[in-house]
This record gives C-alpha cells, structure tokens and sequence, in this order.
C-alpha cells in the first residue's frame, strides 16, 4: 500500500471477522460492540500486546453521513479508537467502535490492556461513554461534581467573565 492517504469505504478484506479500511496507510479493524472484547482477545493472540491510545470521538453532527465507513457499519454519535500495537511485527492496527448515544457504554479492556485504566478514565470524564467492570470509574480530570462531559459537542462552554486592571466594573 503506498503512503498516500487513503481511506477505503468498501473492505476488500476482514481481520478478526471484522471489515477491513485503511487509513494513511494503516490497517483498521471495524469492531462491533458486541465482539469488542473477543477482538481484543484475538488482537493479543495474534500479537498485538500493546496499547497504545484509547480514545473516542463525538460524531454529534456527522452520525451517518459525511464519513468513510465501511457499508455494513452504522455510524454512531460516538466512535471508540483504539491503537493497538505489534512489537514482534513492529505493525500497528487501529480499532473502531461505533457506540450508539443511548448506550454509551463498553466493557473494559482493563483486564487485557492494564495500561488503558486511566484512558477509560479520561473518555469517561470527557465523553460520558462508561466502562462496565473498570476497577476505578471516577473522575480523573474534571472534579467529581463537575455536570457533563466537556468534550460533548452538545456541551455549553459557558463563560468566564474576566475583570481588566483599569476597566470599569
């Protein structure tokens, strides 16, 4: 495959009885909810024992349209990433998980990746998606009565009003 960017909407292939796309080069798996930690199980087999990234990504706007995906994929508000590494192959592969708004939940992947707690942690905080089984679900950035997930696209920003030296009041 040249370096070229490339992302391919229609798999030629599948890995792990998951479509297949390749995007800058690299090779992306299109995991279902339901076969997230099955896949996971089989990406250590095969040798994938690091991970590198967990993170996620609100399509609040783009939910089905306006994205590369393969078509037996339906796409959600959010979207879990995953980057998965080869040390004996020096290959990379990166998962995606479609996670409907509704259910924005997955189980951990603390068991077979110990390294993704606190990535768990973070999309927790961040996106509101929960992890069932994680050992520590509580905040990791925002205080823990902080109200919503700031990087919702849904989430007000809000204002912090700033007094200039000099400026009337």
């Amino acid at each position: 495959m040249s370096d070229a960017v490339v992302d391919s909407p229609a798999p030629a292939e599948q890995m792990y009885g998951c479509d297949v796309t390749y995007s800058r080069g690299e090779k992306v798996i299109h995991v279902s909810r339901a076969n997230y930690i099955a896949t996971l199980k089989k990406a250590i087999d095969d040798s994938f024992t690091m991970c590198t990234d967990l993170t996620a990504v609100d399509f609040l706007t783009y939910a089905s349209t306006n994205r590369q995906l393969p078509s037996s994929v339906v796409g959600e508000r959010f979207e879990m990433v995953l980057n998965l590494i080869s040390l004996e192959r020096r290959e990379r592969l990166r998962l995606r998980i479609q996670i409907p708004e509704g259910e924005a939940s997955l189980p951990t992947a603390f068991d077979l990746y110990p390294g993704t707690e606190a990535m768990e942690r973070e999309v927790f905080d961040m996106f509101g998606i929960e992890f069932d089984g994680h050992p520590d679900p509580s905040r990791i950035l925002m205080p823990e009565d902080w109200d919503g997930h700031p990087l919702r696209k849904d989430f007000s920003v809000g204002r912090i009003p700033v007094q200039f030296k000099g400026a009337p009041s």
